[in-house]
């Protein structure tokens, strides 16, 4: 399986018990529906190597601790260290209304209440304080915030996000 068809659950943070327990950082909103999951997929060097689990249960706010099948003693757990944790697109659970993962709207037009068809969504920049929407629209690229004011209506049937974008925000990039 390829990194392109799954999505980042989290990273081995540490060990837990001398008995290759190791503890994951999840990131996600909601970490029990992670709590009792029979596989998952580890990066290891350039590879996504299937891992089976014995048992998995949360250990605190958003740590998994994780039990795998193959993981046994400390030296074991110890190259799992750093490693990053996957899951297939398919497991991600549907999301419905104004609610959207970013992978899932790469292609979506944005429309705007004044200015109709701002750009396609190229891609999103979720590496700065606000995530963007990164836009291309002819030979232009704008950058709109994704936040819960700007977004009016997603609408994946017609691939289209409404937005209301703050004023001048548009004129900035396109005049």
């Amino acid at each position: 399986m390829r990194k392109e068809d799954c999505f980042y659950l989290g990273k081995v943070v540490s060990k837990y018990s001398f008995k290759g327990e190791v503890l994951v950082k999840l990131d996600t909103d909601e970490p029990e529906i992670y709590e009792n999951m029979e596989s998952v997929l580890v990066s290891l060097g350039n590879n996504l190597i299937p891992f089976f689990i014995d048992r998995c249960r949360l250990h605190k706010s958003n740590l998994l601790r994780i039990d795998f099948e193959e993981v046994k003693d400390e030296s074991s757990a110890d190259k799992l260290i750093g490693s990053e944790l996957y899951l297939p697109l398919t497991m991600l659970p549907k999301l419905s209304g104004n609610k959207f993962y970013y992978h899932e709207v790469i292609g979506f037009t944005l429309m705007d209440e004044v200015h109709g068809d701002i750009g396609v969504i190229d891609s999103v920049n979720d590496n700065t304080s606000q995530d963007l929407f990164e836009v291309k629209k002819g030979n232009k690229e704008l950058f709109i915030p994704i936040t819960d004011e700007i977004i009016t209506k997603v609408d994946r049937e017609n691939k289209t996000i409404n937005v209301r974008t703050p004023e001048g925000l548009v004129e900035l990039y396109l005049s």
